[in-house]
């Protein structure tokens, strides 16, 4: 059997060694920075409903206001009287995107390109955002006949 002889500084970076080693395992814990699940009750956003009885060009939303941080739910629902193809790239790659709920199923994904509507239908996105900035959405092909507009995230 060996034996080694710590000197008292010997001592002492092992004493720190093992200060930063707890430390460190108690930041990545998670229990010392968060607070709760910042996923759960989202606040719903007014619908944003593409195509109306007056157009099928309208949009019911131009802009939404959001904050880092907070979860929100958003109902997207297409009238039918078109094909409509929501994008808004930049703002899907800002979010924290926990679900979308369509046709009767939950899709737990980690980004999102587009919502797609052949027909008439609705989709509902559960996020949280976590980038601040002015952020363009869009019907794909319709932008020419005003079926835009931005989610301003604060």
């Amino acid at each position: 059997m060996m034996r080694v002889a710590l000197t008292g500084y010997s001592r002492g970076i092992l004493s720190a060694i093992a200060v930063i080693c707890a430390t460190v395992a108690m930041m990545f814990s998670g229990n010392l920075l968060a607070q709760g699940d910042l996923t759960r009750k989202p606040q719903k956003l007014p619908e944003l409903l593409m195509g109306s009885e007056e157009s099928d060009y309208s949009l019911s939303e131009k802009k939404y206001e959001l904050e880092t941080g907070k979860a929100y739910r958003l109902e997207i629902v297409a009238s039918g009287l078109k094909p409509y193809a929501l994008r808004a790239p930049e703002f899907f790659a800002s979010i924290y995107l926990r679900k979308i709920e369509a046709g009767g199923m939950e899709i737990k994904a980690v980004s999102l390109n587009e919502l797609e509507f052949e027909d008439q239908g609705s989709a509902e996105i559960f996020f949280v955002p976590v980038k601040p900035g002015t952020f363009e959405f869009y019907i794909t092909g319709l932008r020419h006949k005003g079926m835009e507009g931005v989610f301003v995230v604060k």
